[in-house]
């Protein structure tokens, strides 16, 4: 049977994998620091910076979650690059999802993330 050639591939259809594999790449490239390491949380998988959480993955919107200071987080939802974290409908302020899958912007707000968890670990 012939494929309908502007149907796209399987992978296009759904979505496919690529959101996953992203995030998986950029924390990966984080790991060269010992004090990076995964975990999960709240049942998504996630990395942490001495035991603070710094990002993660929400499976269900394929998107980037990271912890960013609160002002970051509503500079993000303002400008449309990110929505509120909102697990259970209980909005985390300092949690941004990022649901456009864009490796520039993810590897971005991952090294910010990074940063953030260190400046936390300063105080």
């Amino acid at each position: 049977m012939a494929r309908d050639a502007k149907a796209g591939s399987p992978s296009e259809q759904s979505g496919g994998d690529d959101a996953r594999d992203l995030y998986d790449e950029l924390t990966d490239d984080l790991l060269y620091d010992p004090a990076i390491g995964r975990a999960t949380m709240m049942g998504y998988p996630c990395v942490r910076l001495a035991g603070r959480f710094l990002a993660s993955y929400d499976d269900e919107s394929r998107s980037l979650v990271v912890k960013l200071p609160r002002e970051r987080v509503t500079e993000l939802v303002e400008e449309g690059r990110g929505d509120p974290f909102a697990p259970a409908g209980k909005v985390f302020r300092e949690w941004v999802s990022i649901p456009t899958v864009d490796r520039a912007l993810w590897q971005a707000v991952l090294a910010e993330a990074v940063d953030f968890a260190r400046h936390g670990l300063a105080e």
